[in-house]
């Protein structure tokens, strides 16, 4: 229990630092421009990879700004580019997935298994039965009848998004791009600690 509290504690003092913001800014940025990219199936069924930048964020900052920065991304996406009505399960959705991806990644060591339980966690829970739940609520279309498309979808994608995210995390990794950012880190905490 102590080190999930440490978990979130850690996650939210990272909201002390404008390096955090200003990355979070330019993942945002980052969001935008691979949102245009994503291919709409059906009215169910979206294909893209506008998530990774938020995977990026929950990664390097854990839980507490990855939630936050997801649910407030879904709003703004919605905003600039609607598909539809906007409605707050899918923001809830966006949430807790920054919530599990926060959960699992931040200050982890970079694992496939780690990054294939979360991305299963959230393909299965939140896309597939939230995000069927909402749909179906949204647009009274049978929850049954809309299940099956978005579970194959989600079952394919599930080890080709955890994949990408893998690559993407180890060539971040091997770059020294994250040990950078580790170390950026660490110094504003030490400057926060002297104040």
């Amino acid at each position: 229990m102590k080190k999930l509290t440490a978990l979130f504690t850690d996650s939210a003092q990272e909201f002390k630092s404008i390096r955090t913001i200003a990355l979070c800014g330019l993942f945002a940025a980052l969001a935008f421009i691979l949102e245009s990219f994503s291919i709409q199936v059906t009215n169910y069924v979206k294909i893209g990879f506008s998530g990774l930048p938020n995977e990026m964020v929950d990664f390097l900052f854990g839980p507490v700004v990855g939630c936050l920065f997801a649910a407030a991304m879904d709003v703004f996406k919605w905003a600039v580019h609607p598909t539809g009505p906007w409605f707050f399960g899918y923001t809830l959705n966006a949430f807790l997935a920054g919530l599990i991806y926060g959960a699992f990644l931040y200050k982890k060591p970079v694992r496939i298994w780690r990054i294939l339980v979360a991305k299963l966690m959230v393909a299965m829970l939140i896309n597939v039965a939230l995000g069927t739940l909402w749909s179906s609520m949204l647009y009274g279309n049978v929850f049954l009848v809309i299940l099956p498309p978005r579970f194959i979808k989600n079952l394919v994608m599930w080890p080709i998004n955890s994949l990408v995210l893998y690559v993407l995390l180890k060539a971040f990794e091997a770059s020294g791009v994250l040990r950078l950012l580790g170390t950026v880190r660490q110094e504003s905490r030490k400057k926060e600690g002297q104040k």
